[in-house]
């Protein structure tokens, strides 16, 4: 999180390439007013949801339970109170009668998922109804399908409801809501705005020399009241600089695993695979670089390394594996048990000398040189034998002319 003129400020980055999406820079949304009040929290006054336009039936006040309703940018998920998820479930599925509905990549929840939606996230507002959060000031936040869904890991072009119902009667927006989107928090004023864009092209365009970090998370809090829902991700998590100065040759993260069975070893080669994909790099960029163990327990340091047709991996590319890192989107088969960012580095890019960038050459030129000097001096004994093997010699007996000696000389 970043501050300038008495404000901080955030971009909060995609879960997919919006390269070549049809995003733009959108006018900035008149700010909607913080609840007064000595609340630790960023409180905002939301009045009202609609699915496709059309208002949820449900009371104002049922977003004013609990703790009201919490901006969190530190939790990945949202989080709504009963009675308003299941008009906003309804609502939801009603809208998408024409997918399937399936089960979701993990056995231990109860997603609601859907399938048919194709591969091409840039069509899913074809599919996936838009979403608006009206409130009390009357301005009011658009979401879009990527702004309520996350990709089923176990089946291509599925997706999952990335809402869901919180144990308590506090209504929670967390990261997934803002995805793409600057968020200004102006505590001078009590207001918070939002604004559409894509962040990972905004970063590139602005090079800032670091990234933002979310506001304080609600899991933080000593208060123990508030309704811990599933997958609730962990904070404390420091997002350190990323350097504009330098290019980027490796990020390293550590990740801690508990497996389930104690008598079973994760098999590493399949785990690279699922976090290639959950990072949507390339399986050969995604490297194991040691472990260790204890019990049932695993450590594992992980690399991500540019590809083999880049010398250094780009800003944008990084940034994107990085805010995944932090906002533990990745999720893997219940085998590998639970799992754990502990912590990540970028290293810059390592200079070589001339001799370390062409030294393959060097060695390719010197074997290619001495191979075809052989096979010259070979080709040259060759012809040298069949020429002294193709002299005349003459038949036994035959006349031979005489031939005067010629006298010693002493």
């Amino acid at each position: 999180m970043l501050w300038r003129d008495g404000c901080r400020w955030g971009c909060y980055g995609p879960w997919w390439d919006h390269s070549s999406t049809r995003y733009g820079i959108l006018p900035f949304r008149p700010f909607p007013q913080f609840l007064a009040g000595n609340s630790p929290y960023y409180n905002i006054e939301l009045k009202e949801l609609r699915v496709a336009g059309k208002p949820l039936k449900v009371s104002p006040r049922i977003f004013d339970g609990g703790h009201g309703t919490v901006l969190d940018s530190g939790t990945t998920y949202a989080y709504l109170p009963g009675h308003a998820f299941a008009a906003f479930k309804d609502a939801l599925i009603k809208e998408t009668h024409v997918l399937k509905r399936i089960r979701g990549p993990d056995p231990n929840y109860d997603d609601i998922c859907f399938s048919g939606a194709g591969r091409d996230v840039s069509e899913l507002s074809k599919t996936f109804p838009q979403v608006d959060m009206v409130f009390g000031n009357g301005q009011k936040l658009t979401l879009s399908p990527e702004n309520y869904l996350f990709r089923h890991m176990k089946v291509s072009g599925a997706y999952c409801l990335g809402i869901f119902q919180n144990s308590d009667s506090t209504t929670l927006l967390g990261g997934i809501v803002v995805r793409n989107t600057l968020v200004t928090y102006d505590r001078g004023n009590d207001k918070v705005g939002f604004w559409k864009t894509n962040c990972s092209e905004l970063w590139r365009r602005l090079q800032l020399p670091s990234v933002p970090a979310p506001p304080p998370s609600i899991s933080s809090s000593n208060d123990s009241s508030i309704g811990m829902p599933p997958r609730l991700a962990p904070d404390g998590l420091p997002l350190n600089v990323l350097p504009g100065a330098f290019q980027i040759g490796v990020i390293t993260f550590d990740m801690s695993f508990s497996l389930n069975n104690s008598h079973m070893k994760p098999n590493f080669t399949e785990l690279s695979e699922f976090i290639a994909h959950e990072l949507q790099v390339d399986d050969i960029e995604v490297h194991l670089l040691n472990f260790s163990s204890k019990g049932h327990d695993y450590l594992v340091r992980w690399g991500i390394f540019p590809d083999e047709s880049d010398n250094y991996i780009s800003n944008t590319t990084a940034l994107n594996i990085i805010l995944r890192l932090r906002e533990h989107h990745m999720q893997f088969p219940e085998r590998f048990g639970s799992h754990q960012l502990v912590k990540w580095n970028i290293e810059p890019q390592i200079k070589q000398t001339w001799w370390q960038r062409n030294l393959v050459a060097v060695v390719v030129g010197i074997v290619v040189t001495l191979l075809l000097g052989l096979s010259i001096l070979g080709l040259w004994s060759v012809w040298k034998r069949r020429q002294e093997a193709s002299k005349t010699y003459q038949p036994v007996g035959a006349v031979v002319p005489e031939q005067e000696l010629q006298p010693l000389q002493s």
